[in-house]
């Protein structure tokens, strides 16, 4: 199996915002030693939920590191403009000589949509106009596009990207049919996120390659990134006391944030949320049984071997779910390569 790390970049309450930069970085640079296959980061707007710009933090962290690929996972097509992202993401391949993977999604925050004063009733069609003119402007010389949203006229790209005929692409569908075909009539993988239980993910996975196959693309069930709350640590007690706040904040995060329509919760307390609200997330005993894997090593080796029966063969952690102790991410991980991954290679 190939493992990776995903982070959304949680910016908890009084926690500096470069804190959360240089923990991330540090955990890649230490995913990278323990022999990690890739690591991947989130695009999420306004909110505390995830910090900006996933291309930005990927530069910094591509001139930290030399092996280890790093992955969108995912960023939003419809929030950029085709040439600006198709610029940045040949310039941040060719920053990270060859090592980028680009996961595109269509995100699901209205606020995001609204903040960049976008109708996301078109998000379908930008998200699908998006892809298709970046994957031009990478590969055509003196490009050019008209479509509902956008136009290119004789564009060529500098620089270019390093892989050719374009760094490796994978889109994401969660829920939506419509974008499940999308991601099914272009050939490339499916990526998928933390969000989904373990069943609906598997079974999302499975309906994905059946539909593959069916279109004549033949995607593999091994070539799909598979995330998942992860976390170990020496006994199931400790695994259980140190994630059931980093859970609880990212659960209340995840729902709080759904309540905006415009603007965000920045500037405002989750605590006066908490006390407020009429309904409550899922439980922690839930969430650790139906989406994560927590406990020993012995337990979570179980889990993991789970999924790879099912065919799952690139599997990615979310050490770091909830602005957890940089030191209790830093040693979940050690001992994820030490007692966990060697039953996989």
């Amino acid at each position: 199996m190939k493992f990776a790390l995903f982070s959304h970049l949680p910016w908890p309450e009084g926690v500096a915002p470069r804190q959360v930069l240089a923990e991330a970085t540090e955990q890649v640079q230490l995913a990278e030693e323990l022999g990690f296959y890739s690591a991947w980061f989130a695009e999420h707007h306004f909110s505390r939920y995830g910090i900006g710009s996933s291309l930005v933090m990927l530069s910094s962290i591509a001139a930290r590191t030399s092996r280890i690929r790093l992955g969108t996972a995912v960023i939003v097509p419809p929030l950029h403009h085709p040439v600006k992202l198709a610029e940045d993401t040949a310039a941040l391949d060719l920053v990270s000589d060859g090592r980028l993977d680009v996961g595109f999604g269509r995100g699901t925050a209205g606020y995001e949509y609204r903040g960049y004063n976008l109708n996301q009733a078109e998000s379908q069609a930008r998200f699908r106009e998006t892809i298709k003119a970046v994957k031009g402007l990478w590969t055509t010389p003196n490009y050019s596009y008209q479509g509902p949203f956008f136009q290119v006229n004789h564009a060529n790209l500098v620089p270019p990207p390093v892989q050719q005929p374009h760094p490796p692409v994978y889109i994401a569908a969660t829920r939506t049919p419509e974008t499940l075909e999308f991601v099914v009539s272009t050939g490339h993988p499916l990526i998928t996120g933390v969000v989904l239980d373990h069943d609906d993910v598997l079974d999302l996975c499975h309906r994905f390659v059946a539909l593959s196959k069916e279109a004549g693309h033949n995607v593999p069930l091994s070539a799909i990134p598979l995330f998942r709350y992860f976390y170990v640590a020496a006994t199931e007690e400790a695994a259980v006391r140190d994630t059931r706040p980093a859970m609880t904040w990212t659960q209340d995060m995840i729902q709080w944030r759904r309540a905006f329509t415009e603007g965000s919760e920045v500037y405002q307390q989750m605590a006066e949320f908490r006390n407020n609200r009429s309904q409550q997330p899922p439980e922690y005993e839930y969430l650790r049984e139906k989406r994560s894997i927590i406990g020993t090593p012995e337990q979570c080796v179980a889990k993991v071997k789970e999924f790879q029966d099912q065919g799952i063969e690139y599997f990615g952690c979310n050490f770091d779910f909830g602005g957890m102790a940089q030191r209790k991410v830093l040693r979940s991980m050690e001992l994820f390569a030490k007692e966990v991954m060697p039953h996989f290679q």
